[in-house]
């Protein structure tokens, strides 16, 4: 069975999706975004699965990838949610290391522009290694650069769940074709034709005196 959409198309597109992920990936751990890291390893998972079914049609496979990419879209509305702090959110908590760790977005420290200066308290009775950091001059803040990955995640899902349900309905319609054109057969697939015929020897009949 063969699907009518490209194989180039198919695999070009999970590439994509995969260095997408990837790249979210890195910045992530960077930031010790423990969150995060778990469900960008389960999108590059799914990805392969959603891949390895459509080239090998396996229709479960594909549904399995298509209910992810639910889950992974709310997921991401709901990081969208939490760095434009919406509905009591706030992006300064430690959410996203599930509360064991104070780590934020690498792009607090690092993102455009951004410049990052330790400074240290000189009040007495502080420790002499006690230090915070300050950031100056970021073209865009953290959390709009946060919010901007997780819109395009959200923008490649659409489409590829969009993909998914087409390729599953081809391959729904290619087993239903596959499945009438045998039933018009006079031998069906699971009873086979006999290529031998047993043959039995005849009895001369006798002449009755």
């Amino acid at each position: 069975v063969k699907c009518s959409a490209s194989p180039i198309i198919k695999i070009s597109f999970c590439v994509f999706l995969q260095l997408a992920a990837l790249e979210r990936q890195i910045f992530d751990f960077l930031g010790f975004q423990w969150a995060p890291i778990l469900g960008n390893f389960l999108q590059i998972i799914v990805v392969i699965l959603g891949l390895f079914g459509t080239i090998q049609f396996r229709p479960r496979y594909i549904v399995v990838y298509t209910v992810w990419t639910a889950l992974w879209v709310t997921w991401n509305v709901f990081i969208i949610c939490f760095y434009l702090e919406v509905g009591g959110l706030s992006k300064e908590t430690d959410l996203m290391t599930f509360n064991i760790s104070m780590h934020r977005s690498w792009w607090r420290e690092h993102g455009p522009g951004c410049i990052r200066r330790v400074v240290r308290p000189s009040a007495p009775g502080i420790l002499e290694d006690y230090s915070y950091v300050s950031v100056t001059g970021c073209v865009i803040d953290f959390q709009y650069l946060e919010v901007i990955h997780s819109a395009i995640q959200i923008l490649l899902s659409l489409v590829g769940f969009v993909y998914a349900c087409y390729v599953i309905s081809i391959f729904l319609e290619e087993e239903d074709s596959f499945d009438f054109i045998g039933g018009l057969d006079t031998y069906s697939y699971r009873q086979p034709p006999q290529e031998h015929v047993e043959l039995k020897p005849v009895k001369p009949v006798g002449k009755v005196l």
